[in-house]
C-alpha cells in the first residue's frame, strides 16, 4: 500500500514539474508573442498597401533603429529612427519609423530595441477594403423599423424598432393642414447616434456623404457587397443604405407647404435599452431653415444619382427633385426660420429634450442646397441671389458648417454645368488648393506625421469626424490637382484613425487590436454581447468632458477613455462614420486605379 502511494506521489511528481515547465514555457512565449503590442508604438492596426507610404510612430525611446519582422520574428527590414520636427501637444518629441521602401506583402511587427513590438499589421492590396465596407455595414446597424435578422447582421441580429408609422405632430410643428396631435406615417432612417431619435440636419451631411462617395468613385462602389437585405438589385450596396434614411427624409416634409420637420423625436431620451423596448409616444417638431435646406440639398443630390437607376426606381429620381424644389421655396420664404428648443419648450408641451442641433446662420445652408440644385437642373437662378463666398474661410465640414459640401459639387461638375456656371467658379477652385496646401504645410513636421496633429483645435467633440473630413477635402484636391501629397496626407489621417495617434486606439470598433469596446450606444451596451457593433467610428479625443467623466489626460490629442458613460469622447454618430466610410473606401479606390505615388528611400 505504501509502495503503490510512493509510486502514485512520484508520478504526480513528474506531471507536476511537467506542467509547471509547460506553464513558464507558456509564460516565456506569451511575453514575446508579437500581438501583445507595446503601448509606446503607435502604427496603423490594420495595415499598409505595398506601394504607398508606411509610417509608425514611436515614444519614449532613446533607439536609433528599428526592425520589421515577421510574426515567427525573422527580420525582413532595417530602418533609421528619426526624431519629429516638432514635440507632441504635451511637449514631447517622438522618433518617426519610415518603412516605405519595404513592398513585401504578409503579415509583420514592428521591433524597437529599448521599446518592444508593435501591434501586427499587415502588408497587401485592398489592405482597408473590410474596415471600409465595415463602416458602410454599421449604417445597417443603425436602421430603425425593421428587424435586423441573422443572415445579415449575424450576432448583433434584434428585434425591429420603432416602426415610427404612428407618429404625433407635436405642437411647435402644427399647421392649418395638420393640426397637433394628427398621426402621420415617417417609418425607416437611421438612428442618429447612441440615441434612437432620426435628425434631419445630422442625416443630411450624413447621406449626402455617402451619396458623394458613390459619386465620385462609381465604379468601385459597384465592387462594394455589405450582405445587406438588398444586395443584388442591381443597385450599388452604398446607394441601397443611403437610400433607407433618403425614404425617411422623404415623409419629413409637410406636402402642404414643403418646409420639413427638423427632427422626428421622443420627448427625452430612451433607457439604455434595445430600441424594440422603446416605446414612448414620437413626434415631428418644429419646421426650420436648417433642416429644409438640407433637405433640398439632398434631395437635388440624389436625384441626379438615381435617375441612373429608374428601370430599379422608377420615379425616384422626379420625385427627390420635386420634393427639393419644394423644400426651397420653402426656405426662400422662410429664410430665418430657426429651431431653437428652449424657446420652444417655453410655449409647448411636452418639452423636448433631445438633440437639439441648432443652427442661426443659414448662409452655408443656402450655398450648398443652390449648389447641388444648379448641379442638377443648369438653372443658374438658384445661385444668382446666393453670395458664394461670403468670406475666406474653407471649413471642414459639420452639420452646422456645411458650406464646403456646395464647393465640393460645383468643382467637381464644373465640366458638365457650361453656361451654368457661377462666376465665382475659378475663385472656389484656388481656395480649395489654397485650404488644401494649408492642411498639409508643415504637416510632416508633426509628433504623429498627420494633418490631424497641427493644431489642439481639432480636438473637441467628434474630433474623428475632422479627421475624416480633412482627408476628404485632400482628396477633392487631389481630384482637382492630381498632387501626390494631398492623396498621401490622405492616407495619413486613416492612420490615424486606425491607430497612429496620441491614444494609441484603433477608433474604429472591431478592426484594429486596441478598440473600443464600451462605446455610448444602446443597442452595443443593452444587447448582452461583449463585441459592440462593428464598424462604428467613436467620436474620439476632446478634453471638454462634457459628459463629467474624467479622462486619463487632458492633452488634447490623448483626451480619450473607452467607457460607455463618457458621450464626449465615445458616442458614435452617422455624421461621424459618414467620412470614414468616405475616406477608406476612396483611398481602397484610388490605391487599386492608381496606386499611391510615394518616394522610396
Amino acid at each position: 500500500m505504501m509502495d503503490k502511494y510512493f509510486f502514485n506521489r512520484r508520478k504526480l511528481n513528474a506531471l507536476l514539474f511537467i506542467c509547471v515547465q509547460l506553464f513558464l514555457f507558456n509564460v516565456a512565449c506569451a511575453q514575446q508573442i508579437p500581438e501583445a503590442g507595446n503601448e509606446d508604438i503607435r502604427v496603423n492596426q490594420i495595415g499598409f498597401y505595398p506601394l504607398a507610404s508606411k509610417t509608425a510612430v514611436v515614444l519614449k525611446t532613446k533607439a536609433t533603429v528599428f526592425y520589421i519582422e515577421t510574426i515567427d520574428k525573422k527580420k525582413v527590414f532595417t530602418g533609421e529612427l528619426k526624431v519629429s520636427g516638432k514635440p507632441d501637444f504635451a511637449g514631447n518629441t517622438t522618433s518617426i519609423a519610415d518603412f516605405t521602401s519595404f513592398d513585401i506583402s504578409g503579415k509583420y511587427i514592428l521591433y524597437v530595441p529599448d521599446v518592444g513590438y508593435s501591434w501586427s499589421f499587415e502588408i497587401k492590396k485592398a489592405v482597408h477594403e473590410a474596415v471600409g465596407n465595415a463602416a458602410i455595414k454599421a449604417y445597417y446597424f443603425m436602421r430603425a423599423s425593421i428587424p435586423l435578422n441573422e443572415k445579415y447582421a449575424g450576432k448583433w441580429s434584434r428585434a425591429e424598432g420603432h416602426p415610427d408609422t404612428s407618429i404625433l405632430i407635436h405642437p411647435s410643428a402644427a399647421s392649418d393642414k395638420r393640426a397637433a396631435g394628427t398621426i402621420i406615417s415617417s417609418p425607416r432612417g437611421w438612428y442618429d447616434a447612441g440615441d434612437y431619435n432620426k435628425y434631419v440636419v445630422n442625416s443630411g451631411i450624413s447621406t449626402s456623404t455617402l451619396l458623394s462617395l458613390y459619386e465620385d468613385f462609381p465604379a468601385y462602389m459597384k465592387t462594394v457587397k455589405l450582405n445587406i437585405p438588398e444586395s443584388g438589385n442591381n443597385i450599388p450596396d452604398v446607394l441601397n443604405e443611403a437610400l433607407w434614411n433618403l425614404r425617411w427624409m422623404l415623409t419629413m416634409q409637410d406636402p402642404n407647404d414643403g418646409g420639413v420637420y427638423h427632427k422626428l423625436t421622443n420627448a427625452a431620451f430612451d433607457k439604455f435599452e434595445m430600441p424594440d423596448k422603446g416605446t414612448a409616444p414620437r413626434y415631428v417638431v418644429q419646421k426650420g431653415t436648417a433642416a429644409t435646406l438640407d433637405f433640398a440639398a439632398v434631395m437635388a443630390q440624389a436625384s441626379r444619382i438615381f435617375r441612373n437607376f429608374q428601370k430599379e426606381l422608377p420615379g425616384l429620381a422626379d420625385s427627390c427633385l420635386r420634393q427639393s424644389k419644394m423644400a426651397w421655396n420653402w426656405a426662400i420664404e422662410h429664410p430665418d426660420s430657426v429651431y431653437n428648443q428652449d424657446a420652444i419648450n417655453k410655449k409647448y408641451s411636452p418639452p423636448i429634450t433631445t438633440g437639439g442641433y441648432g443652427d442661426r446662420n443659414f448662409k452655408d445652408e443656402f450655398i450648398w442646397a443652390a449648389s447641388e440644385l444648379l448641379v442638377t437642373t443648369h438653372d443658374n437662378a438658384y445661385i444668382k441671389d446666393i453670395n458664394l463666398v461670403p468670406d475666406k474661410s474653407m471649413p471642414v465640414p459639420t452639420w452646422g458648417q456645411v458650406k464646403l459640401l456646395g464647393y465640393y459639387s460645383l468643382i467637381k461638375n464644373s465640366n458638365s454645368l457650361g453656361n451654368s456656371a457661377p462666376k465665382e467658379l475659378p475663385e472656389l477652385k484656388v481656395r480649395l488648393l489654397a485650404f488644401a496646401d494649408d492642411l498639409i504645410n508643415e504637416a510632416g513636421e508633426t509628433a504623429y506625421q498627420t494633418v490631424m496633429d497641427k493644431s489642439t483645435h481639432n480636438f473637441g467633440w467628434g474630433s474623428n469626424s475632422v479627421a475624416g473630413n480633412q482627408g476628404i477635402a485632400l482628396i477633392q484636391a487631389w481630384k482637382l490637382s492630381n498632387n501626390p501629397e494631398y492623396l498621401i496626407y490622405a492616407l495619413n489621417n486613416l492612420d490615424y484613425l486606425l491607430g497612429r495617434n496620441g491614444t494609441g486606439y484603433s477608433f474604429v470598433t472591431g478592426y484594429g487590436s486596441k478598440i473600443p469596446m464600451h462605446p455610448h450606444h444602446r443597442p452595443s451596451v443593452a444587447d448582452g454581447i461583449v463585441d459592440p457593433i462593428p464598424g462604428l467610428l467613436v467620436g474620439g479625443p476632446n478634453p471638454g468632458m462634457q459628459d463629467n467623466v474624467r479622462v486619463p489626460s487632458i492633452v488634447p490629442d490623448e483626451a480619450y477613455i473607452d467607457d460607455d458613460r463618457a458621450y464626449a469622447v465615445n458616442e458614435i454618430a452617422i455624421n461621424w462614420n459618414a467620412p470614414l466610410a468616405y475616406l477608406a473606401n476612396a483611398i481602397e479606390a484610388l490605391q487599386n486605379q492608381l496606386n499611391i505615388p510615394v518616394k522610396k528611400q
